[in-house]
């Protein structure tokens, strides 16, 4: 959060005669071997979006939960009313409405808004989303993280409260990662610190204490971990001023202590950034926000584009496209 086409040449086929079909067929061919187009960017283009927590679920659909950018802007303080988008081609995209807006949340700022980054997760039939919201007029000494449940990855979601324990000063973006075990892991933070803990099976209380991330380098918010190989990533916005980069680190445990690799996302042109790594029908996706619309900080809009690996597991520089 916060605080803060193809262009291709033309195709050009002398001394063969072949069908609309198949020339179809061998555009697509060339332009991306996979068969499968590339996305245009920014891919939500009705309305302003940022901060996209990326899921696949059982149905098979791509699923990403977004913060809102409100127009007229005003600032971070506005942001409210959560969206969900899903695709199953990684072209053609869903908005399936809104699922939660702060007058919903009983226990949150009298004023509303301040819904920022959040996540979802999905656990034993229901669907968790976890967002941070302040809980006072003070709004960033008041930070807590909400979650709202639903049998539904994309509506009917009710506020259950916020996690105990959890929050305080600037400490947001609230990310929930489920290991291959079935245990589920809580990461979130803000003004330099990033701390992680077990989550129990109700996915809405602390199994232990909150531990530090060690090992990251420059952290400043927008956590996010994902699986590979047997390793963890952590993903995170730097400090960088005025042009945040997501950077990562790699670690043999889901808490660290974390190995510093380097930045996989270079500035988008916002003053943040903040993102989400999937994988989809067998390629990996790097999600992310920019202002390419707009112009505005305060507007942005979501993006995505693939991600590839070294062999050594290390994340390669996202090449962003329009």
């Amino acid at each position: 959060m916060k605080t803060n086409k193809f262009d291709c040449s033309k195709l050009s086929v002398s001394h063969y005669y072949i069908t609309f079909g198949s020339f179809l067929m061998l555009f697509s061919i060339v332009l991306n071997p996979s068969g499968v187009f590339a996305q245009k960017n920014p891919f939500i283009t009705h309305m302003y979006t940022a901060d996209p927590s990326a899921h696949v679920w059982d149905d098979g659909r791509l699923y990403v939960y977004a913060s809102h950018d409100v127009d007229p802007p005003r600032g971070c303080d506005l942001m409210d009313k959560y969206h969900v988008f899903s695709t199953d081609d990684m072209v053609n995209w869903k908005d399936h409405g809104e699922i939660l807006r702060s007058e919903n949340v009983e226990w949150g700022r009298p004023e509303g808004g301040f819904m920022w980054a959040p996540d979802c997760a999905f656990k034993n039939g229901v669907y968790y989303f976890y967002y941070p919201h302040p809980s006072g007029n003070d709004w960033n000494k008041t930070w807590k993280v909400g979650v709202a449940t639903s049998k539904s990855p994309a509506k009917d979601f009710k506020d259950q409260g916020y996690i105990k324990g959890v929050g305080g000063f600037a400490m947001i973006d609230p990310c929930v990662f489920i290991d291959d075990d079935g245990q589920a892991y809580f990461y979130y933070g803000g003004g330099s610190k990033c701390e992680g803990v077990k989550l129990k099976d109700n996915m809405m209380e602390l199994d232990g204490e909150l531990q530090q991330m060690e090992g990251l380098e420059d952290f400043h918010e927008a956590t996010w971990v994902f699986k590979r190989n047997g390793i963890y990533y952590l993903t995170y916005a730097d400090n960088t001023p005025g042009n945040n980069q997501l950077r990562y680190a790699m670690s043999k445990n889901p808490l660290g202590p974390w190995e510093y690799k380097g930045i996989y996302l270079e500035p988008t042109g916002c003053d943040t950034s903040h993102g989400s790594v999937v994988e989809y029908n067998g390629q990996w996706y790097a999600f992310y926000h920019n202002k390419s619309i707009s112009g505005q900080g305060n507007l942005r809009s979501i993006c995505v584009d693939k991600l590839y690996y070294n062999e050594d597991g290390t994340i390669q520089t996202v090449l962003q496209t329009k």
